[in-house]
């Protein structure tokens, strides 16, 4: 049974890593508008790993901040961890790091393989290396990861 549930496990953990890997389809945006409305709607929660280091994801969908904000309140507990493709430039909100997750591309996990798994501090020391062998894809999934609070939007 448990090894039966060891390769669910891991052919959902497959899947998320795939969904999140293919990311969204590439179109032209309607304009500021639009994007202006996806700014405001947008979340951000402050992680942490195994070192404790703190770090921002910026959220901006809704049925993912609900998630994000169920974790906080501890409404939920499934799927309590964060993956997402990394893009290797800093952003504001995400000043101490020079990478941050692609909004779009980030979601929540219980378990995923160890391809994609390392702390934050191990990503910046190597973020060059990020998108071959190491952090294949640049999908990032460190598997200690938790979200500790939410923050005002920057």
């Amino acid at each position: 049974m448990r090894r039966i549930s060891t390769r669910i496990g891991m052919l959902v953990a497959a899947a998320v890593l795939a969904v999140v890997a293919a990311g969204p389809a590439q179109g032209k945006q309607a304009g500021d508008a639009a994007h202006r409305t996806r700014d405001e709607s947008a979340a951000y929660f402050v992680m942490t790993d195994v070192t404790r280091s703190e770090f921002v994801i910026k959220l901006t969908d809704p049925r993912k901040i609900q998630h994000a904000r169920d974790l906080l309140s501890g409404a939920s507990h499934s799927e309590p961890h964060v993956v997402g493709r990394i893009d290797k430039r800093p952003v504001p909100y995400n000043w101490r790091w020079s990478f941050h997750l692609r909004p779009e591309t980030i979601d929540f996990f219980d378990f995923a393989i160890e391809v994609c798994d390392a702390t934050t501090p191990y990503v910046e020391d190597h973020l060059d290396e990020a998108g071959g062998p190491f952090l294949p894809g640049l999908v990032w999934c460190p598997w200690t990861s938790k979200l500790v609070r939410e923050v005002p939007q920057p």
